[in-house]
């Protein structure tokens, strides 16, 4: 088991025990269900479906899988995971993060990047423009020539241009797990896709060799 369905909850910094400041994003991953496990004798490979969160209005297709994995409430979002072996895990069970993730894991986030809309190839793809002088004082955020004359005589398929800009899905990859909290929240170091609430898979890769812990607080309470 490798991975899990998270929420990013929200953004702040945050100090490692050698004093160096590091970005922190949190993803709440409590709530992870069991919702079916595949194997190779049946389905031709072995991974685990697991669901998360609630949908309040679900069609009977979704409801009747998970009344089968034995889910008291309809999931609202499924996803594979693929395992080298089968796993024994019950259906309807909850998958605790710390089972998963631990201080020092090597992450890559997968989410939907927030949508910019309709964007100029200036913002889009950091165009540098046209030149100011020589009378070009409507060139200045132009894309300039996207194509050659007669040959071909068409605009080739993948030109850099102006068009719809975020809302996809991208990965942020090698990122850094620094704590793994007791209520299913993982404190990772960098920037995840998308907005607040926003849905992620969070996918471990490997460990860190120079894993420096997050400092932690200790606050005294007073004996009165």
């Amino acid at each position: 088991m490798n991975g899990l369905i998270g929420k990013k909850s929200y953004q702040t910094q945050a100090f490692l025990q050698d004093g160096t400041r590091v970005p922190l994003t949190a993803i709440s991953a409590m709530g992870n269900m069991v919702a079916q496990v595949k194997k190779q004798e049946k389905e031709g490979y072995n991974a685990l479906q697991i669901a998360f969160d609630i949908k309040k209005k679900a069609n009977k297709s979704i409801l009747g899988h998970a009344k089968k994995a034995g889910l008291t409430k309809t999931p609202r979002f499924f996803k594979e995971i693929r395992v080298d072996e089968p796993l024994e895990l019950e259906l309807g069970s909850q998958i605790e993060p710390s089972s998963v993730f631990k201080p020092g894991d090597i992450i890559d986030v997968t989410g939907v990047s927030k949508g910019k809309g309709f964007a100029g190839v200036v913002k889009r793809h950091h165009f540098k423009g046209g030149p100011r002088t020589h009378g070009q004082s409507d060139r200045e955020r132009a894309p300039g020539s996207i194509g050659q004359t007669t040959t071909p005589g068409r605009v080739y398929r993948g030109k850099r241009m102006a068009g719809r800009m975020g809302h996809m899905q991208a990965t942020v990859k090698n990122l850094l797990v620094l704590d793994v909290t007791a209520d299913g929240v993982l404190l990772i170091k960098g920037l995840v896709p998308g907005p607040l609430n926003n849905l992620v898979v969070v996918k471990k890769v490997g460990e860190s060799k120079k894993f420096v812990p997050l400092h932690k607080e200790i606050k005294e309470q007073n004996a009165s």
